[in-house]
C-alpha cells in the first residue's frame, strides 16, 4: 500500500488484534477437545448438548466449536467413503513385489494397491485444512491372519484416532481406532515424521503411546 494509503491504519489494526487472539479460535477448549466424539455403539453426540453441558445459556463460543468439529468430522467421513468407492474401481495389486507409490505414481496409473490409495486420504485432509500435526498414515497389522494394511490416522483425540481405511479391508466408514482390536498398529508416520507404536504404561495423551523410532 501507498504511504497514506487512508485503509492501511484500519487494516493494519485489524491485522495485528486478529493474529494476537486467533489463538484462542484455533485451539478449541480442552473441555470440547476432549469430549468424546462417538460412543461404544458408534453413534455421535448431540453437538447441542455438549454446547450446554459447557455454556447452560448455550453460547455462541459454545455453538461455534461443536459446528466446526461437526463440519470437519463430516468432510472426513465423506472423503473416507469417497476413496473406498474409489479403490472398488482403482486398486491394483504391486505383484511379487511390493512397491509403496508416491501420490503422483498413483494418480498417473489411475490406481495402486492400499499404500497408494491411502495417499488420497492422507493428502486430501491436509489439502482440505486437517492439521499436519492430526493426519498421520499407519501401518496396522492383524495377528490372527498376519494381514498388514495401511490406513490414515486422524488423531482429533489425542489418545484415539477416527481410522480412515482407503480400500475397506480393515473397516468401513471412519470408526475409532479403539473399535478395531483385531487390528495393531505398528508404525505411525508422515512424510517428515515417523513414530513406533508401544503399548502405553498408563492413561495419557498420544505421546505415551508413541515413541520416535531410532
Amino acid at each position: 500500500p501507498q504511504y497514506k494509503d487512508a485503509w492501511s491504519a484500519k487494516i493494519g489494526a485489524w491485522q495485528r488484534r486478529e493474529r494476537a487472539e486467533y489463538a484462542a479460535v484455533a485451539t478449541p477448549p480442552a473441555s470440547i477437545a476432549a469430549a468424546p466424539s462417538a460412543s461404544a455403539s458408534g453413534t455421535e453426540p448431540d453437538p447441542e448438548s455438549t454446547a450446554n453441558r459447557l455454556d447452560p445459556t448455550g453460547g455462541l463460543r459454545s455453538k461455534y466449536f461443536d459446528y466446526r468439529a461437526e463440519q470437519k468430522r463430516e468432510m472426513a467421513r465423506s472423503l473416507a467413503g469417497w476413496v473406498q468407492d474409489q479403490a472398488r474401481a482403482h486398486y491394483f495389486p504391486d505383484g511379487p513385489i511390493d512397491h509403496w507409490a508416491t501420490l503422483e505414481e498413483t494418480l498417473t496409473r489411475g490406481g495402486d494397491d492400499c499404500d497408494g490409495l491411502e495417499l488420497l486420504t492422507f493428502h486430501a485432509l491436509r489439502d482440505l485444512g486437517f492439521s499436519s500435526k492430526e493426519v498421520y498414515r499407519a501401518i496396522v497389522f492383524r495377528p490372527e491372519d498376519g494381514q498388514h494394511h495401511m490406513v490414515t490416522l486422524w488423531f482429533e483425540q489425542e489418545d484415539d484416532p477416527w481410522v480412515l481405511d482407503p480400500t475397506g479391508a480393515m473397516t468401513l466408514g471412519m470408526p475409532r481406532m479403539s473399535s478395531l482390536p483385531d487390528w495393531v498398529p505398528l508404525k505411525v508416520f508422515s512424510d517428515t515424521m515417523e513414530y513406533t507404536v508401544r503399548e502405553s504404561v498408563g492413561p495419557g495423551p498420544v505421546a505415551g503411546l508413541l515413541s520416535v523410532s531410532p
